[in-house]
């Protein structure tokens, strides 16, 4: 007899999915030692298979100071993992005919129409040409649009970004608009679609959603998404009467990785910002978010309540990069080298086109994304399974996704 979790999914035994409880506790021993070890304060992870929930374990503390433990509620900053929600948001849109992938972001925000492209020289003394092709609504869901982020400190198109407070978040005064503005005022990297770098694309499609909608953000994600999921603690603030449940920030020392207290990195956090920032601004829980994946995983719809077409979904979870190149050989470097072997990119997520390349377990067309506090998820229509990790570590040293794919993954058995 099952049970139901936090999140609505009824609790089973492991067996009766095709998974082993007793290799799910390599899960928990494993993450059990970054704990022990002080390299991370708290973890926890749900792991669903055919919609039920196989594995649902945590360890450590939500907040190591104050001796406050990870628990069913915890409110999670989850930063990137915004990203393919704000994606969904805009494939709602999408499915309603109101633009094409191929219409140009400029048909929404003027201003990236006259976008320059960095050609050489500085960030003091940069070259500058005009776009040979323009920026599609495409580009900005795959991370082609030649965009960047500022605390990627790669390029001299970086420092202009961090010079006109482009760093981590935005200029605390400016809206959406607002800071979709500036963002087009900076020079792009590339030619939209010539290649991949991770960026501040999601933020301006979020704009594109207000832009449509004629909604703020926030209150559109709130009326198509979160209230239909049932996911009542996502959203672009914490407010004062949950204060007491949202988890502390860390990061990793420098030289000996232990976890230590990060809270200057914690903007915003606390109020409504002025902008919400699709590409990276939503707090969640742990419950909220597999409801999100499991409708994913359900093909677009989760207790009734149909989001997106199971076409859609699909269309959402396939390598949109020219001639399935994987970001190894399309992308501009992003952690690890190779780390990006065998993984290609759709609309907002990341996509597995080649589990060997990747030399991680996995499967083909597994789809996902993660957050810079070291949150993650995938959605495996192959194993017909969600996997939903959530701790607080920021720009994590780790390979945690890998490592729990892995774990997952000899946890298998039918």
């Amino acid at each position: 007899m099952s049970q139901k979790s936090s999140h609505g999914l009824p609790i089973v035994d492991a067996s009766e999915v095709g998974m082993s409880a007793e290799r799910l506790t390599n899960l928990d021993k494993h993450f059990k030692k970054y704990v022990d070890e002080n390299l991370l304060s708290g973890w926890a992870v749900t792991v669903a298979r055919e919609g039920k929930v196989a594995h649902s374990a945590s360890g450590g503390l939500a907040d190591r100071e104050s001796s406050k433990p990870i628990a069913d509620d915890t409110i999670y900053r989850i930063f990137s993992m915004t990203k393919p929600i704000t994606a969904v948001a805009a494939l709602m849109l999408w499915e309603e005919g109101l633009f094409e992938l191929t219409d140009p972001v400029s048909k929404f925000i003027p201003e990236f129409g006259e976008s320059k492209v960095f050609e050489g020289g500085s960030f003091l003394r940069p070259v500058l040409g005009p776009q040979t092709k323009s920026m599609e609504m495409w580009h900005l869901f795959t991370h082609t649009a030649g965009l960047t982020y500022g605390f990627m400190y790669q390029h001299p198109v970086d420092e202009l970004y961090r010079r006109a407070g482009l760093e981590w978040g935005f200029p605390r005064e400016l809206d959406l608009a607002g800071v979709c503005s500036l963002l087009a005022r900076q020079p792009l990297l590339f030619q939209p679609g010539s290649e991949w770098n991770y960026s501040t694309s999601i933020d301006v499609l979020g704009r594109v959603v207000e832009v449509i909608s004629g909604q703020r953000l926030g209150d559109f994600l709130q009326q198509r998404i979160f209230t239909p999921l049932g996911m009542s603690d996502t959203a672009f603030y914490c407010p004062d009467e949950k204060h007491d449940r949202l988890a502390a920030l860390y990061s990793a020392h420098a030289r000996t990785r232990l976890a230590i207290r990060a809270d200057a990195v914690d903007r915003g956090t606390h109020k409504m910002p002025a902008a919400d920032g699709g590409g990276g601004g939503l707090v969640s829980t742990m419950g909220d978010y597999v409801r999100f994946a499991e409708m994913l995983r359900g093909g677009g719809e989760l207790n009734g309540q149909r989001l997106l077409s199971p076409r859609t979904v699909e269309y959402m979870g396939s390598n949109h990069l020219p001639k399935d190149a994987d970001l190894t050989a399309f992308g501009r470097p992003l952690g690890e080298a190779n780390a990006y072997d065998g993984i290609g990119f759709g609309l907002g997520v990341s996509v597995t086109i080649d589990p060997v390349a990747t030399k991680t377990a996995g499967s083909f067309g597994d789809f996902g994304w993660g957050g810079a506090a070291a949150t993650f998820y995938w959605v495996d229509p192959v194993e017909d399974l969600t996997v939903t990790f959530m701790t607080q570590l920021m720009m994590s040293p780790h390979t945690f996704s890998r490592q729990l794919k892995q774990l997952v993954h000899q946890a298998l058995v039918d």
